[in-house]
Protein backbone atom coordinates (compact mmCIF):
# COMPACT_ATOMS: atom_id res chain seq x y z
CA UNK A 1 0.00 0.00 0.00
CA UNK A 2 1.33 3.49 -1.01
CA UNK A 3 1.49 6.49 1.45
CA UNK A 4 0.78 9.59 0.51
CA UNK A 5 0.95 12.78 2.62
CA UNK A 6 -1.45 15.91 1.91
CA UNK A 7 -0.65 19.24 3.42
CA UNK A 8 -3.66 21.66 4.08
CA UNK A 9 -3.01 25.15 5.62
CA UNK A 10 -6.42 25.80 6.99
CA UNK A 11 -5.60 29.22 7.91
CA UNK A 12 -3.89 30.88 4.10
CA UNK A 13 -7.63 31.32 2.36
CA UNK A 14 -6.82 31.38 -1.83
CA UNK A 15 -9.88 32.10 -4.32
CA UNK A 16 -13.74 31.24 -3.85
CA UNK A 17 -14.91 28.66 -5.71
CA UNK A 18 -17.42 29.83 -7.94
CA UNK A 19 -20.29 27.52 -7.65
CA UNK A 20 -20.91 27.86 -11.42
CA UNK A 21 -18.29 25.81 -11.93
CA UNK A 22 -20.80 22.88 -10.84
CA UNK A 23 -22.87 24.04 -13.61
CA UNK A 24 -24.84 21.72 -16.07
CA UNK A 25 -26.09 21.60 -19.77
CA UNK A 26 -29.06 20.91 -21.31
CA UNK A 27 -29.22 20.16 -24.88
CA UNK A 28 -31.89 19.44 -27.86
CA UNK A 29 -29.91 16.25 -28.36
CA UNK A 30 -31.32 12.33 -28.07
CA UNK A 31 -33.83 12.21 -24.59
CA UNK A 32 -32.14 15.26 -22.40
CA UNK A 33 -34.65 17.45 -23.28
CA UNK A 34 -37.77 15.17 -24.35
CA UNK A 35 -38.30 12.29 -22.11
CA UNK A 36 -35.69 13.80 -19.90
CA UNK A 37 -37.08 17.36 -18.34
CA UNK A 38 -40.27 17.56 -20.62
CA UNK A 39 -42.90 14.91 -21.25
CA UNK A 40 -45.84 16.70 -22.06
CA UNK A 41 -48.92 18.07 -19.83
CA UNK A 42 -51.00 14.94 -20.90
CA UNK A 43 -48.08 12.25 -19.74
CA UNK A 44 -48.85 10.02 -16.70
CA UNK A 45 -45.75 10.55 -15.79
CA UNK A 46 -45.81 13.29 -12.84
CA UNK A 47 -45.22 16.86 -13.91
CA UNK A 48 -45.68 20.51 -13.92
CA UNK A 49 -46.47 22.40 -16.91
CA UNK A 50 -45.44 19.55 -18.58
CA UNK A 51 -41.83 19.57 -17.09
CA UNK A 52 -40.60 16.00 -15.45
CA UNK A 53 -41.35 16.69 -11.57
CA UNK A 54 -39.09 13.41 -10.54
CA UNK A 55 -35.72 14.94 -12.46
CA UNK A 56 -36.48 18.22 -10.96
CA UNK A 57 -36.43 16.89 -7.67
CA UNK A 58 -33.32 14.86 -8.03
CA UNK A 59 -31.54 18.19 -9.79
CA UNK A 60 -32.87 20.16 -6.87
CA UNK A 61 -30.49 17.98 -4.53
CA UNK A 62 -27.39 19.08 -6.14
CA UNK A 63 -28.08 22.83 -5.53
CA UNK A 64 -27.09 22.94 -9.20
CA UNK A 65 -25.94 26.75 -10.13
CA UNK A 66 -26.71 27.35 -13.65
CA UNK A 67 -28.39 25.25 -16.88
CA UNK A 68 -27.04 25.62 -20.19
CA UNK A 69 -29.45 25.72 -23.22
CA UNK A 70 -30.37 25.16 -26.19
CA UNK A 71 -27.25 24.26 -26.98
CA UNK A 72 -24.41 23.36 -28.11
CA UNK A 73 -24.34 22.55 -31.66
CA UNK A 74 -28.41 22.74 -31.59
CA UNK A 75 -28.02 26.56 -30.83
CA UNK A 76 -26.95 27.89 -34.51
CA UNK A 77 -29.40 26.26 -35.80
CA UNK A 78 -32.45 26.99 -33.42
CA UNK A 79 -34.56 30.26 -34.05
CA UNK A 80 -36.23 31.42 -30.95
CA UNK A 81 -39.30 33.11 -32.05
CA UNK A 82 -39.70 29.52 -33.27
CA UNK A 83 -40.58 28.37 -29.44
CA UNK A 84 -42.67 30.94 -28.21
CA UNK A 85 -46.68 30.95 -28.40
CA UNK A 86 -49.45 28.54 -28.46
CA UNK A 87 -47.39 25.10 -28.72
CA UNK A 88 -49.62 23.34 -31.49
CA UNK A 89 -48.79 26.68 -33.79
CA UNK A 90 -45.12 26.43 -33.52
CA UNK A 91 -43.55 25.39 -36.69
CA UNK A 92 -41.28 22.18 -36.70
CA UNK A 93 -37.56 22.01 -38.03
CA UNK A 94 -34.71 19.13 -38.92
CA UNK A 95 -32.15 18.69 -36.11
CA UNK A 96 -29.73 18.28 -38.65
CA UNK A 97 -26.67 17.82 -35.99
CA UNK A 98 -28.24 15.30 -33.80
CA UNK A 99 -30.15 12.31 -35.17
CA UNK A 100 -31.64 14.16 -38.25
CA UNK A 101 -35.50 13.83 -36.49
CA UNK A 102 -37.72 16.54 -36.45
CA UNK A 103 -38.07 18.91 -33.56
CA UNK A 104 -41.50 20.03 -32.89
CA UNK A 105 -40.59 23.33 -30.77
CA UNK A 106 -42.66 22.62 -27.58
CA UNK A 107 -39.84 23.03 -25.52
CA UNK A 108 -38.62 26.63 -25.71
CA UNK A 109 -38.40 29.94 -24.23
CA UNK A 110 -41.40 29.64 -21.30
CA UNK A 111 -40.72 26.22 -20.76
CA UNK A 112 -37.17 26.79 -19.94
CA UNK A 113 -37.55 29.73 -18.38
CA UNK A 114 -40.43 27.53 -16.23
CA UNK A 115 -37.48 25.09 -15.98
CA UNK A 116 -35.30 26.91 -14.24
CA UNK A 117 -37.43 28.41 -11.51
CA UNK A 118 -38.26 24.69 -10.90
CA UNK A 119 -34.98 24.35 -10.23
CA UNK A 120 -34.30 27.15 -8.56
CA UNK A 121 -30.90 27.77 -11.10
CA UNK A 122 -29.90 30.65 -13.26
CA UNK A 123 -30.36 30.25 -17.00
CA UNK A 124 -27.94 30.60 -19.32
CA UNK A 125 -28.89 30.79 -23.08
CA UNK A 126 -26.39 29.98 -25.89
CA UNK A 127 -27.10 32.22 -28.68
CA UNK A 128 -27.58 31.86 -32.25
CA UNK A 129 -23.94 33.31 -33.95
CA UNK A 130 -23.66 29.98 -36.57
CA UNK A 131 -27.21 30.48 -38.47
CA UNK A 132 -28.93 33.88 -36.97
CA UNK A 133 -28.83 37.33 -36.88
CA UNK A 134 -27.50 40.01 -34.69
CA UNK A 135 -30.84 41.54 -34.74
CA UNK A 136 -32.56 38.14 -33.47
CA UNK A 137 -30.06 37.64 -30.56
CA UNK A 138 -30.62 41.36 -29.47
CA UNK A 139 -34.33 40.78 -29.66
CA UNK A 140 -34.10 37.81 -27.60
CA UNK A 141 -32.08 39.53 -24.89
CA UNK A 142 -34.91 41.97 -24.85
CA UNK A 143 -37.89 39.95 -25.17
CA UNK A 144 -36.62 37.86 -21.55
CA UNK A 145 -35.14 40.91 -19.44
CA UNK A 146 -36.59 44.46 -20.60
CA UNK A 147 -39.32 45.59 -18.63
CA UNK A 148 -41.72 48.81 -19.58
CA UNK A 149 -43.14 49.30 -22.78
CA UNK A 150 -41.01 47.80 -26.05
CA UNK A 151 -41.95 45.53 -29.28
CA UNK A 152 -40.29 42.60 -27.61
CA UNK A 153 -41.38 43.06 -23.81
CA UNK A 154 -44.91 43.44 -25.89
CA UNK A 155 -44.56 40.18 -27.59
CA UNK A 156 -43.70 38.50 -24.42
CA UNK A 157 -46.60 39.78 -22.23
CA UNK A 158 -48.93 38.65 -25.46
CA UNK A 159 -47.37 35.21 -24.56
CA UNK A 160 -48.26 35.48 -20.68
CA UNK A 161 -45.63 36.56 -19.01
CA UNK A 162 -45.80 40.26 -17.74
CA UNK A 163 -42.77 40.43 -15.82
CA UNK A 164 -39.11 40.42 -17.51
CA UNK A 165 -36.61 37.51 -16.30
CA UNK A 166 -33.94 37.65 -15.09
CA UNK A 167 -31.06 36.38 -17.78
CA UNK A 168 -27.46 37.00 -16.65
CA UNK A 169 -25.49 34.35 -18.90
CA UNK A 170 -25.57 34.46 -22.94
CA UNK A 171 -23.38 32.65 -24.87
CA UNK A 172 -22.25 34.35 -28.01
CA UNK A 173 -22.37 31.28 -30.06
CA UNK A 174 -21.18 27.95 -29.70
CA UNK A 175 -17.84 26.06 -31.33
CA UNK A 176 -17.69 28.54 -33.82
CA UNK A 177 -14.47 26.76 -35.06
CA UNK A 178 -16.65 23.99 -35.60
CA UNK A 179 -20.44 23.37 -35.74
CA UNK A 180 -21.29 26.93 -35.40
CA UNK A 181 -19.92 27.82 -38.24
CA UNK A 182 -16.67 26.36 -39.06
CA UNK A 183 -15.16 30.18 -39.18
CA UNK A 184 -11.49 31.39 -38.53
CA UNK A 185 -10.49 32.66 -35.04
CA UNK A 186 -10.10 36.31 -36.44
CA UNK A 187 -13.03 36.22 -38.17
CA UNK A 188 -15.18 34.72 -34.91
CA UNK A 189 -13.27 37.22 -32.20
CA UNK A 190 -15.32 39.93 -34.93
CA UNK A 191 -18.86 38.35 -34.61
CA UNK A 192 -18.46 38.36 -31.06
CA UNK A 193 -17.58 42.08 -30.73
CA UNK A 194 -20.39 42.74 -33.30
CA UNK A 195 -22.72 40.22 -31.00
CA UNK A 196 -21.58 41.56 -27.69
CA UNK A 197 -22.51 45.07 -28.42
CA UNK A 198 -26.05 44.42 -29.13
CA UNK A 199 -26.60 42.19 -26.68
CA UNK A 200 -27.95 45.21 -24.00
CA UNK A 201 -28.11 45.35 -20.41
CA UNK A 202 -31.78 46.31 -20.02
CA UNK A 203 -32.81 47.87 -16.66
CA UNK A 204 -30.36 46.05 -13.98
CA UNK A 205 -30.50 43.63 -15.57
CA UNK A 206 -26.49 43.47 -16.25
CA UNK A 207 -25.05 40.42 -19.09
CA UNK A 208 -22.29 38.40 -18.52
CA UNK A 209 -21.31 37.74 -22.39
CA UNK A 210 -19.47 34.51 -23.22
CA UNK A 211 -17.46 34.08 -26.38
CA UNK A 212 -17.02 31.06 -28.06
CA UNK A 213 -13.31 29.95 -27.37
CA UNK A 214 -11.26 27.22 -28.32
CA UNK A 215 -11.37 23.51 -27.91
CA UNK A 216 -8.49 21.51 -25.67
CA UNK A 217 -5.37 23.55 -26.56
CA UNK A 218 -6.11 25.75 -29.08
CA UNK A 219 -4.58 28.89 -27.22
CA UNK A 220 -4.04 30.76 -30.44
CA UNK A 221 -7.77 31.21 -30.60
CA UNK A 222 -8.05 32.52 -27.10
CA UNK A 223 -5.51 35.17 -27.75
CA UNK A 224 -7.28 36.21 -30.71
CA UNK A 225 -10.27 36.70 -28.58
CA UNK A 226 -8.17 38.52 -26.03
CA UNK A 227 -6.78 40.59 -28.64
CA UNK A 228 -10.08 41.94 -28.82
CA UNK A 229 -11.68 42.17 -25.91
CA UNK A 230 -11.43 46.06 -25.50
CA UNK A 231 -13.69 48.88 -26.61
CA UNK A 232 -11.33 51.70 -27.03
CA UNK A 233 -12.44 55.01 -28.39
CA UNK A 234 -16.22 54.14 -28.21
CA UNK A 235 -17.16 55.13 -24.97
CA UNK A 236 -15.94 58.26 -22.91
CA UNK A 237 -14.90 54.91 -20.54
CA UNK A 238 -13.38 51.95 -22.15
CA UNK A 239 -15.17 49.00 -21.30
CA UNK A 240 -15.27 44.59 -21.82
CA UNK A 241 -16.98 43.06 -24.98
CA UNK A 242 -17.45 40.36 -23.70
CA UNK A 243 -17.27 38.45 -19.84
CA UNK A 244 -15.96 35.32 -20.25
CA UNK A 245 -14.55 33.07 -23.25
CA UNK A 246 -15.21 29.71 -23.43
CA UNK A 247 -13.59 26.47 -23.54
CA UNK A 248 -14.48 23.10 -24.63
CA UNK A 249 -12.62 19.60 -23.72
CA UNK A 250 -13.94 16.16 -23.42
CA UNK A 251 -12.38 13.25 -21.93
CA UNK A 252 -12.27 9.69 -23.54
CA UNK A 253 -9.90 6.97 -24.03
CA UNK A 254 -9.59 5.96 -27.61
CA UNK A 255 -10.35 8.66 -30.73
CA UNK A 256 -12.67 10.60 -31.87
CA UNK A 257 -13.51 7.77 -34.24
CA UNK A 258 -13.22 5.09 -31.90
CA UNK A 259 -13.96 6.80 -28.06
CA UNK A 260 -14.77 3.08 -26.43
CA UNK A 261 -17.42 1.38 -24.51
CA UNK A 262 -18.85 3.43 -21.37
CA UNK A 263 -18.69 -0.08 -19.55
CA UNK A 264 -16.39 -3.05 -21.45
CA UNK A 265 -13.33 -1.84 -20.66
CA UNK A 266 -10.09 -2.64 -19.47
CA UNK A 267 -7.53 -1.52 -16.49
CA UNK A 268 -5.59 0.22 -19.68
CA UNK A 269 -8.26 2.07 -20.79
CA UNK A 270 -9.42 3.30 -17.21
CA UNK A 271 -5.60 4.23 -16.99
CA UNK A 272 -5.85 5.92 -20.79
CA UNK A 273 -8.97 7.47 -19.30
CA UNK A 274 -7.67 9.23 -16.53
CA UNK A 275 -4.51 10.24 -18.00
CA UNK A 276 -7.08 12.10 -20.59
CA UNK A 277 -9.06 13.88 -17.41
CA UNK A 278 -5.80 15.29 -16.22
CA UNK A 279 -4.93 17.29 -19.11
CA UNK A 280 -7.32 19.72 -18.25
CA UNK A 281 -4.90 21.25 -15.77
CA UNK A 282 -2.69 21.52 -18.43
CA UNK A 283 -5.42 23.28 -20.93
CA UNK A 284 -7.00 25.06 -18.42
CA UNK A 285 -2.81 26.38 -17.23
CA UNK A 286 -2.35 27.33 -21.22
CA UNK A 287 -5.70 29.43 -21.81
CA UNK A 288 -5.36 31.35 -18.02
CA UNK A 289 -1.43 32.06 -18.89
CA UNK A 290 -2.74 33.77 -22.34
CA UNK A 291 -5.05 35.28 -20.44
CA UNK A 292 -3.36 36.67 -17.92
CA UNK A 293 -1.22 38.58 -20.72
CA UNK A 294 -4.04 40.68 -21.34
CA UNK A 295 -5.92 40.61 -18.70
CA UNK A 296 -3.96 40.60 -15.53
CA UNK A 297 -6.65 42.13 -13.59
CA UNK A 298 -8.53 38.72 -14.28
CA UNK A 299 -12.10 40.77 -15.13
CA UNK A 300 -12.80 38.24 -17.65
CA UNK A 301 -13.69 34.61 -16.92
CA UNK A 302 -12.74 31.07 -18.48
CA UNK A 303 -15.93 29.36 -18.76
CA UNK A 304 -15.27 25.79 -19.24
CA UNK A 305 -19.18 25.43 -20.53
CA UNK A 306 -18.76 21.44 -22.29
CA UNK A 307 -16.87 18.67 -20.09
CA UNK A 308 -17.28 15.14 -19.63
CA UNK A 309 -16.80 11.80 -20.83
CA UNK A 310 -18.12 11.03 -24.90
CA UNK A 311 -18.11 6.83 -25.48
CA UNK A 312 -19.70 4.79 -28.02
CA UNK A 313 -22.99 5.07 -27.78
CA UNK A 314 -25.20 1.92 -25.88
CA UNK A 315 -25.36 -1.15 -28.73
CA UNK A 316 -29.13 -0.46 -29.89
CA UNK A 317 -29.47 3.08 -29.54
CA UNK A 318 -29.88 5.92 -32.17
CA UNK A 319 -26.31 6.83 -32.64
CA UNK A 320 -26.93 10.59 -32.84
CA UNK A 321 -28.59 10.73 -29.41
CA UNK A 322 -25.09 10.28 -27.44
CA UNK A 323 -26.75 8.18 -24.84
CA UNK A 324 -23.83 6.32 -22.92
CA UNK A 325 -23.81 4.59 -19.66
CA UNK A 326 -22.16 5.46 -16.33
CA UNK A 327 -19.79 3.85 -14.93
CA UNK A 328 -17.33 4.03 -11.48
CA UNK A 329 -14.87 5.58 -13.78
CA UNK A 330 -16.68 8.27 -15.21
CA UNK A 331 -17.54 9.03 -11.14
CA UNK A 332 -13.75 9.16 -10.83
CA UNK A 333 -13.27 11.39 -14.32
CA UNK A 334 -15.53 14.40 -12.35
CA UNK A 335 -14.25 14.25 -8.82
CA UNK A 336 -11.09 14.85 -10.69
CA UNK A 337 -11.54 17.41 -12.87
CA UNK A 338 -13.52 19.18 -10.03
CA UNK A 339 -10.32 19.44 -7.81
CA UNK A 340 -8.34 20.52 -11.46
CA UNK A 341 -11.28 23.39 -11.44
CA UNK A 342 -10.83 24.34 -7.00
CA UNK A 343 -7.38 24.83 -8.19
CA UNK A 344 -7.72 27.62 -11.08
CA UNK A 345 -10.72 28.97 -8.64
CA UNK A 346 -8.60 32.56 -9.34
CA UNK A 347 -9.73 32.32 -13.58
CA UNK A 348 -12.45 29.89 -14.07
CA UNK A 349 -15.76 30.98 -13.12
CA UNK A 350 -18.22 28.50 -14.57
CA UNK A 351 -17.72 24.77 -15.52
CA UNK A 352 -20.65 22.94 -17.45
CA UNK A 353 -20.95 18.79 -17.68
CA UNK A 354 -22.26 17.74 -20.91
CA UNK A 355 -25.43 16.62 -20.18
CA UNK A 356 -27.69 16.72 -17.65
CA UNK A 357 -30.07 13.92 -18.46
CA UNK A 358 -29.66 10.49 -20.82
CA UNK A 359 -26.35 12.48 -23.10
CA UNK A 360 -23.25 11.86 -22.63
CA UNK A 361 -21.75 11.91 -18.81
CA UNK A 362 -25.53 12.56 -17.35
CA UNK A 363 -26.49 12.94 -14.03
CA UNK A 364 -29.79 11.37 -14.51
CA UNK A 365 -30.96 8.26 -16.49
CA UNK A 366 -34.24 7.95 -17.27
CA UNK A 367 -36.84 4.98 -19.47
CA UNK A 368 -40.53 5.92 -19.51
CA UNK A 369 -41.22 6.53 -15.89
CA UNK A 370 -38.25 5.22 -14.50
CA UNK A 371 -35.65 7.26 -12.99
CA UNK A 372 -31.65 6.14 -12.07
CA UNK A 373 -29.11 8.53 -10.68
CA UNK A 374 -25.34 7.75 -12.16
CA UNK A 375 -22.17 8.23 -10.29
CA UNK A 376 -21.32 11.01 -11.09
CA UNK A 377 -24.66 12.27 -9.99
CA UNK A 378 -23.08 11.03 -6.16
CA UNK A 379 -19.93 13.20 -6.74
CA UNK A 380 -21.93 16.53 -7.65
CA UNK A 381 -23.77 15.95 -4.84
CA UNK A 382 -20.72 14.86 -2.17
CA UNK A 383 -18.99 17.44 -3.56
CA UNK A 384 -21.74 20.23 -3.42
CA UNK A 385 -20.39 21.85 -0.22
CA UNK A 386 -17.69 23.28 -2.46
CA UNK A 387 -20.10 25.41 -4.12
CA UNK A 388 -19.15 29.27 -3.07
CA UNK A 389 -16.78 28.24 -0.15
CA UNK A 390 -12.92 29.57 0.10
CA UNK A 391 -10.76 27.27 -1.64
CA UNK A 392 -7.66 26.37 0.20
CA UNK A 393 -4.10 24.74 -1.33
CA UNK A 394 -3.60 20.98 -0.71
CA UNK A 395 0.09 20.23 -1.36
CA UNK A 396 0.30 16.66 -2.51
CA UNK A 397 3.75 14.48 -1.92
CA UNK A 398 2.59 11.51 -4.53
CA UNK A 399 6.10 9.88 -5.19
CA UNK A 400 4.89 7.06 -4.17
CA UNK A 401 1.19 7.58 -5.97
CA UNK A 402 1.86 7.95 -9.66
CA UNK A 403 2.38 5.97 -12.55
CA UNK A 404 3.21 6.06 -16.37
CA UNK A 405 0.69 6.18 -19.03
CA UNK A 406 1.96 6.49 -22.68
CA UNK A 407 3.63 9.14 -22.64
CA UNK A 408 1.73 11.27 -19.51
CA UNK A 409 2.54 10.84 -16.24
CA UNK A 410 -0.73 10.03 -13.97
CA UNK A 411 -1.20 10.97 -10.55
CA UNK A 412 -3.59 8.09 -9.01
CA UNK A 413 -3.99 10.35 -6.09
CA UNK A 414 -6.27 13.74 -6.26
CA UNK A 415 -7.55 16.24 -3.96
CA UNK A 416 -8.96 19.40 -2.91
CA UNK A 417 -10.08 21.33 -0.04
CA UNK A 418 -12.01 24.14 1.16
CA UNK A 419 -13.94 26.04 4.12
CA UNK A 420 -17.06 27.68 4.42
CA UNK A 421 -19.36 28.33 7.51
CA UNK A 422 -16.32 27.15 10.30
CA UNK A 423 -16.40 23.60 8.63
CA UNK A 424 -13.37 22.18 5.88
CA UNK A 425 -14.34 20.02 2.97
CA UNK A 426 -12.10 17.82 2.02
CA UNK A 427 -12.12 15.78 -1.12
CA UNK A 428 -9.53 12.60 -1.97
CA UNK A 429 -9.47 10.42 -5.03
CA UNK A 430 -7.82 7.19 -4.99
CA UNK A 431 -7.32 6.69 -8.97
CA UNK A 432 -5.22 3.56 -8.58
CA UNK A 433 -7.52 0.89 -10.08
CA UNK A 434 -5.90 -2.11 -7.70
CA UNK A 435 -4.22 -1.15 -4.50
CA UNK A 436 -5.81 0.93 -1.27
CA UNK A 437 -3.63 3.51 -0.23
CA UNK A 438 -3.35 5.85 3.08
CA UNK A 439 -3.41 9.17 2.81
CA UNK A 440 -2.06 11.62 6.02
CA UNK A 441 -4.17 14.83 5.87
CA UNK A 442 -1.41 17.00 7.62
CA UNK A 443 -3.42 20.23 8.00
CA UNK A 444 -2.14 23.25 9.66
CA UNK A 445 -2.93 26.49 10.99
CA UNK A 446 -5.96 25.06 13.06
CA UNK A 447 -7.55 22.42 14.56
CA UNK A 448 -10.42 20.29 13.40
CA UNK A 449 -13.32 18.62 15.64
CA UNK A 450 -15.31 15.05 14.90
CA UNK A 451 -14.81 14.52 11.06
CA UNK A 452 -17.60 12.73 8.81
CA UNK A 453 -16.88 11.55 5.99
CA UNK A 454 -18.51 9.28 2.86
CA UNK A 455 -17.24 6.97 0.79
CA UNK A 456 -18.31 6.09 -3.06
CA UNK A 457 -16.66 2.85 -4.92
CA UNK A 458 -17.80 -0.41 -6.16
CA UNK A 459 -16.39 -3.72 -6.04
CA UNK A 460 -15.10 -2.90 -10.20
CA UNK A 461 -14.69 -0.08 -12.01
CA UNK A 462 -17.79 -1.29 -14.65
CA UNK A 463 -20.28 -0.99 -12.06
CA UNK A 464 -23.11 1.32 -12.59
CA UNK A 465 -26.94 1.97 -11.93
CA UNK A 466 -29.61 1.01 -13.82
CA UNK A 467 -34.07 1.00 -12.95
CA UNK A 468 -33.11 -2.73 -12.24
CA UNK A 469 -29.87 -1.78 -9.63
CA UNK A 470 -30.18 1.67 -8.71
CA UNK A 471 -27.81 1.28 -5.41
CA UNK A 472 -25.08 -0.22 -7.14
CA UNK A 473 -23.02 2.59 -6.45
CA UNK A 474 -24.09 5.14 -4.01
CA UNK A 475 -22.38 7.03 -1.21
CA UNK A 476 -21.78 5.50 2.22
CA UNK A 477 -20.37 6.50 5.40
CA UNK A 478 -16.68 5.84 5.57
CA UNK A 479 -15.04 4.15 9.26
CA UNK A 480 -11.40 4.53 7.61
CA UNK A 481 -10.88 8.12 8.97
CA UNK A 482 -8.17 8.14 11.99
CA UNK A 483 -7.19 11.38 13.96
CA UNK A 484 -4.10 11.97 14.21
CA UNK A 485 -1.79 14.86 16.85
CA UNK A 486 -1.33 16.82 13.06
CA UNK A 487 -4.45 16.01 11.56
CA UNK A 488 -6.49 12.92 9.82
CA UNK A 489 -5.14 9.57 8.45
CA UNK A 490 -7.51 8.53 5.03
CA UNK A 491 -7.24 4.62 4.15
CA UNK A 492 -8.92 4.81 0.52
CA UNK A 493 -9.81 1.60 -1.12
CA UNK A 494 -9.24 0.58 -5.01
CA UNK A 495 -10.81 3.40 -7.44
CA UNK A 496 -12.41 5.24 -4.60
CA UNK A 497 -13.79 8.59 -4.08
CA UNK A 498 -14.07 9.99 -0.64
CA UNK A 499 -15.54 13.51 1.16
CA UNK A 500 -14.18 14.34 5.04
CA UNK A 501 -15.93 17.33 6.70
CA UNK A 502 -15.29 18.64 10.04
CA UNK A 503 -15.98 21.91 11.90
CA UNK A 504 -12.52 23.84 12.18
CA UNK A 505 -11.41 26.24 14.92
CA UNK A 506 -8.27 28.20 13.58
CA UNK A 507 -5.47 29.39 14.85
CA UNK A 508 -4.65 33.18 15.47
Amino acid sequence: MSTVTAIVDLDIEGPTISRHLYGHFAEHLGRCIYGGFWVGEDSTIPNEGGIRLDVVQALRALNIPNLRWPGGCFADEYHWKDGIGPRDQRPRMVNTHWGDVEENNHFGTHEFMALCELLGTEPYISGNVGSGTVQEMSEWVEYLTRDGDSPMARLRRANGRDEPWRVKFWGIGNETWGCGGNMRAEYSADLARQYATYCRDHGDNKLYRIASGATGDDYKWTRTLMEQINCFGCEATPRTFFQGISVHHYTMSGTWEAKGSATDFDTDDYYRTMASAQRIDRILTGHSTVMDIYDPGRRVGLVLDEWGTWWDVEPGTNPGFLFQQNTLRDALVASTHFDIFHKHAARLYMANIAQTVNVLQAMLLTDGDALCLTPTYHVFEMNKGHQDATSLAVHLRTQDARRRVGDAELDTLSASASIKDGAVLISVSNLDAEEPVEVTLDLRGGAVGEPTARLLTADRLQVHNSPESPEAVVPRPFDGVKPTGQGLVLTLPPHSFVTVQAPVARAH
